[in-house]
């Protein structure tokens, strides 16, 4: 598995994940390599008996604080410690991090900066969909045009939340679906789209946590999209 290490210490291992990996692994996941795998080949966690709730999920995910979609790539923290563990989530929780990812998505986007507050839940006609409905868990993601190409916009976005497809569900919502997501952006867009973007147009490019910025620059085959746009 080719898996990059950002930054590993004693405490914390950052990854730039590849697209196409699966992060926790799962009974739907048995067959296919995973992130939590590739971590508990890369290093142990310690043996302690653990009886609090926090403990045991630290141990059952390896340490693994948040995700990524299977078909976004970028950068991903993974506690080695217990102690790290939970000061990692802590932060997460609390909002403490500060998340940028890169998007191309579909049509030029008006204003060039903004936010997006819309409640997120699962579709209740399909349920390995999300999208904005009321009464929904409070969502909130701004953006930033970076560069616009013809019809696309190149965005960096900046998730306030951390609910599941949460940026691809919010720029759907505003009219600009993410390029080949195959999710969101209709069946008969998705085939236009792979012709020239063989994946999901979303990057995990910078995180920062724990006072410490950690960065994943833009994958050679989205950097070969851009240059066909």
């Amino acid at each position: 598995m080719d898996v990059k290490i950002i930054y590993e210490d004693s405490e914390v291992l950052v990854i730039d994940k590849p697209a196409g990996l699966t992060v926790n692994k799962a009974e739907s996941t048995r067959g296919q390599e995973t992130v939590q795998e590739w971590a508990e080949a890369h290093f142990e966690i310690a043996n302690g008996e653990y009886r609090e709730e926090n403990e045991k999920e630290f141990a059952k995910k390896h340490g693994i604080v948040h995700r990524l979609d299977k078909d976004t790539s970028g950068v991903l923290i993974i506690a080695k410690m217990l102690e790290s563990y939970l000061r990692l989530k802590s932060q997460f929780q609390n909002r403490e991090t500060k998340k940028t990812y890169l998007a191309l998505v579909h049509g030029l986007v008006e204003p060039e900066q903004g936010e997006i507050n819309a409640p997120i839940d699962r579709n209740p006609f399909n349920r390995t969909h999300f999208g904005v409905f009321p009464g929904g868990r409070e969502a909130a993601t701004s953006y930033k045009v970076y560069k616009n190409y013809n019809v696309y916009s190149l965005l960096e976005v900046f998730p306030k939340t951390g609910r599941t497809h949460q940026i691809r569900v919010h720029l759907k919502h505003i009219g600009h679906p993410i390029v080949s997501d195959p999710l969101y952006v209709g069946r008969k867009q998705l085939r236009e789209d792979l012709k020239w973007c063989p994946r999901l147009f979303l990057h995990a490019s910078r995180l920062e946590i724990d006072g410490k910025l950690f960065e994943a620059p833009l994958p050679k085959d989205l950097e070969q999209v851009l240059k066909v746009v």
